[in-house]
Parts: structure tokens; sequence; C-alpha cells
């Protein structure tokens, strides 16, 4: 009876062909809470990591993570080094790229990088930036003409603790970052709720995660039907961790509960 299971345990591994895959993810060495972390001791986290490791359980494959450098990660993935790079966009890196045939997912999660200004400075205009805070390797997409032409001169930082610190101190007129990952910062980690504020009437650009490969497309195909298949699971744990949130409103980057309470003060202005 013994041997009878295990020929038919095997036979169902051969019929798949998928059960003992593993695959390996390139992923960045990087603090980008809430979206993922990499602590001190390698361990990838945050919701990227909540939805591939649901993805390979319910495809019944390993994902392995490699933790790399952002600027070695797209290197990795055009040599080899990994199957699958996250996050990615078809936007990112063309010259990199020039060349290379990648295969990306449907878009995981929806971003929004822009300027974080301090409250007072709201509103005042593009013409008002004369010192833009940047994380080292970013490209503050929708100002590059002002900073060639020298109106917007950079404050570089290695990190986003640098940055912040940087827009808080005044040694700039604002950050540009990720608005929810920069607002997530500020709220649990530098503890500063609202002292720095995103200003949606500067330049921002509207994207979104993508997954991508070179040489597995077809796991990449299978990584869409699961989105597809499993979108309720994946929107519970964006909303867990609050990687979209208010997107589409005009509190961006504010966490939900402070969301409702701005909402009910508004209510409550608004009736008689």
């Amino acid at each position: 009876m013994k041997l009878k299971a295990f020929c038919c345990a095997l036979a169902s591994i051969l019929s798949t062909g998928v059960m003992a895959q593993t695959y390996v993810v390139g992923v960045e060495k990087l603090a980008f809470a809430p979206h993922y972390v990499t602590d001190a001791q390698g361990n990838y986290q945050g919701f990227a990591r909540e939805v591939l490791d649901l993805f390979a359980s319910t495809n019944g494959i390993t994902l392995e993570y490699r933790p790399l450098p952002v600027d070695a990660l797209l290197p990795a993935l055009l040599s080899g080094q990994v199957d699958l790079k996250y996050p990615d966009n078809p936007n990112w890196a063309p010259e990199q790229k020039a060349g290379k045939t990648l295969r990306y997912s449907q878009p995981v999660s929806q971003y929004v990088d822009g300027v974080l200004v301090a409250p007072e400075r709201l509103g005042q205009g593009v013409g008002a930036l004369k010192r833009l805070a940047l994380v080292d390797g970013w490209t503050p997409r929708g100002y590059e003409q002002q900073v060639q032409s020298g109106q917007i001169s950079i404050a570089p930082g290695a990190d986003l603790r640098q940055m912040i610190h940087a827009a808080l101190k005044k040694q700039a007129d604002g950050a540009y970052f990720n608005v929810v990952v920069a607002t997530y910062y500020l709220d649990n980690i530098r503890a500063k709720p609202g002292a720095l504020v995103f200003d949606p009437s500067l330049p921002h650009t509207r994207s979104a995660f993508h997954l991508s490969t070179v040489k597995q497309g077809e796991l990449v195909e299978r990584f869409d039907r699961f989105l597809v298949d499993h979108a309720k699971e994946v929107a519970a744990l964006k909303t867990k961790y609050g990687v979209e949130a208010s997107l589409d409103s005009e509190h961006l980057g504010v966490e939900q509960w402070k969301v409702d309470f701005l909402e009910r003060q508004k209510a409550k202005q608004k009736s008689p």
C-alpha cells in the first residue's frame, strides 16, 4: 500500500510538471514599506511577499527571494541570475532593456510618485520649488526640464531617511518619492504624521508595479490568471497594507482611519 501511495504521488507530480519547480525572484534590497522591505537578516516582507507567496502556494511552486541592490536587480534578470523581477515597469530603464524582450504581468498594485511639501507650501506651484530632495538613483519624472535648465537643483540623499530629513530641515523645498511609502515612513517610522503632505497640484506620475521575466513567460501568464482568480484575496492584502491608500481621492497617501476622520469632519461642516 505504501508503494502504491508513493507511485500515485509521484504520478501526480509528474503529471502537473510544476509541483517541484523552484523559481528565483529578484527583489529590491530596500526599505519600501508598506510595499516591501528587506530586514537586516535579509528577510523579504510586506505586501509583495504575501501576494507572491499566495501565488506560489496556489500554483504548487516554490519561490526563492533574492534581495539585491536596486541597480543590480535588472542586470541580474537580463543575465539569467534570477527568473523574475519585482517590481518592474515597461517604462523603467529603457536604455538597459534595449534589444531585450521582457514579459510583464498585469499590474499588481498602482502607485503615485510625486512631491511632498510642508503644509504651508501646499499649492504654491512648480515655481516655488527651487531645491528638490531626491533619493540617489531616482528620476524626478515631470521635473526633468526644470532640473536640466537649473530652475530646480537636487538635494541628493542616499535613502528615504536622508531625503525626508532634508525636507523636514528646510534644506529642500520638497521631496520627490512614492507618496504612499513616504507617508508611511512619516507616520509610522519618523513619527511625524502630516509634517510633509503630497501636493497634487504639482507634476506627479501614476503607474503600476508589475512582475517581469525574460525566460519564464508561461509562469507570468499563470500569475496573470492568479491575479484574476484571486482578486478578492489580493484586494484584501492591498487593504491590509494600505499600498493603494486613497490613490483616487484628495487624501492620497493618508491612512484610512485619517481619511474617515476627515470625511466625518467635512460632513459635519456641511450639515445644517
